[in-house]
């Protein structure tokens, strides 16, 4: 709207600026919806997963407490008792549970810090990706913006500028000044549309003339007095 006010080539530059300007607002949005997409959504997701992760390690944890004080139990009746098989074997299977479930608590960490660690560069690898395309593509465009404000010909519009100032009989200033400069008889003159190459000619006209007259053998008094 500022733009349409303007002369010739500020009209266009600024024009050609404010595209460039929309389009960057475009590829930011984009950036924005890319960031939202990719990165602020898997942070957050983390949330919940921490969240699961913390109570099937608390899980685990109770029941191999639980096992362990199965198997605390059972190792104390088959001291009071070394010959009961019966005894042994139920022994042999709660050290057996306790096993597998510490090694499964363990598998859990490890897989849990494993998944944080790709997930950790996987989202900051897609945030520095992003934005090296966002700057990438501003780049782009406020180098194409640089130009188009450079390209605007100040000479032309002022030139543009200046003639709208005036209409098209103003008297220029040139033309001022000679009518200044006449004086007060060629003002008077010129008022009754005489000119002075008019009048040096009128002059030298009747001068010759009077020159031919003198020649002439016969004058006619009687006319030159009339």
């Amino acid at each position: 709207m500022y733009a349409s006010t303007e002369t010739p080539n500020l009209k266009q530059g600024l024009k050609n600026f404010a595209d460039e300007f929309a389009k960057l607002q475009d590829y930011r949005q984009a950036q924005v919806e890319r960031l939202e997409a990719k990165v602020v959504g898997p942070l957050k997701a983390y949330g919940a997963i921490v969240k699961l992760k913390r109570d099937d390690l608390k899980a685990a944890l109770t029941a191999r407490n639980r096992e362990a004080k199965q198997l605390t139990q059972l190792e104390r009746t088959r001291q009071r008792n070394p010959s009961d098989r019966h005894a042994e074997a139920e022994l042999h299977i709660a050290s057996t549970d306790v096993t597998r479930t510490t090694r499964h608590l363990e598998e859990t960490i490890d897989n849990f810090e494993k998944q944080k660690i790709k997930d950790i560069k996987n989202i900051f690898s897609e945030f520095i990706t992003i934005e090296m395309l966002f700057h990438g593509k501003a780049l782009e465009v406020y180098t194409a913006a640089y130009q188009n404000i450079q390209k605007i010909d100040e000479d032309e519009d002022l030139e543009v500028f200046r003639n709208s100032l005036y209409p098209p009989d103003y008297p220029s200033r040139l033309d001022i000044v000679k009518a200044n400069s006449k004086s007060p008889l060629q003002r008077s003159l010129s008022a009754k549309g005489i000119s002075g190459t008019g009048q040096v000619s009128t002059c030298r006209l009747r001068k010759d003339q009077h020159a031919e007259d003198d020649d002439d053998e016969e004058v006619d008094f009687t006319e030159e007095e009339n």
